[in-house]
């Protein structure tokens, strides 16, 4: 299986929406995405899919930083 770095940049393909979602609603981006992913009946396929992704990315995004400490 090989390894591609730059999968994020193909994943992402409007940066910024799924925030301007969460912020629409007066939440942050970790809360609109745990509501999603708790509830995706209530939302659209895109607003799933992008909350799936932003909470794979704050993963990777901790798990880096513990690396680095």
């Amino acid at each position: 299986m090989t390894k591609d770095k730059n999968w994020i940049q193909g994943a992402i393909k409007h940066p910024g929406a799924f925030t301007k979602k969460a912020e629409e609603r007066g939440m942050s981006v970790k809360e609109f995405a745990a509501k999603v992913t708790a509830n995706p009946d209530e939302y659209d396929k895109t607003t799933v899919k992008q909350a799936n992704l932003a909470k794979t990315l704050s993963k990777l995004r901790k798990h880096k930083q513990s690396k680095n400490k």
